[in-house]
């Protein structure tokens, strides 16, 4: 368990990464702050478009002779 373990947080150092041994920001245990008291303005939803149907061109039958 020294430098070249990544599962270390000596490990960790030595690389230059950050991970669960070595987390970058700290975890906060406290609860997350509470939302307002207005609520939330709803946008109408737009009809969705659709596009035109594609007509098939048919080839014409070669002629008889």
């Amino acid at each position: 368990m020294g430098k070249g373990d990544k599962k270390t947080p000596k490990g960790k150092r030595s690389a230059g990464s950050y991970g669960n041994a070595r987390p970058h920001k700290a975890t906060s245990k406290t609860a997350a702050p509470a939302k307002s008291a207005k609520p939330a303005v709803k946008t109408a939803a737009k009809p969705a478009v659709k596009a035109p149907a594609k007509t098939v061109v048919r080839k014409a039958a070669p002629a008889a002779k």
